[in-house]
């Protein structure tokens, strides 16, 4: 995954705007995971995407309705903290 981010993949937060408030991966974009269908422009032309969240259970889900959508090039990051770990080597 680190080669990803390091290529400058999409990091898309998946949790709440108030749990992106909190804290969040530097250079990602929150789309809380009962919006990724409405907002599949957003993904679009996009080299790779990375989706994570709190505990890696709605980055998965919003993995599947990516794929679901045609995207093939989307990683299940896990938690905002691992792909955080990524960001700060």
């Amino acid at each position: 995954m680190e080669n990803l981010i390091n290529d400058g993949a999409f990091l898309v937060d998946v949790r709440s705007a108030a749990e992106f408030a909190e804290g969040h991966v530097k250079g990602s974009v929150n789309i809380p995971v009962d919006q990724v269908q409405s907002q599949l422009a957003k993904f679009k032309d996009k080299k790779h995407i990375v989706v994570f969240c709190r505990s890696g259970m709605r980055s998965s889900q919003a993995k599947s309705t990516l794929e679901r959508n045609g995207f093939t090039n989307v990683t299940n990051g896990g938690t905002w903290q691992s792909v955080n770990s990524f960001i700060n080597k």
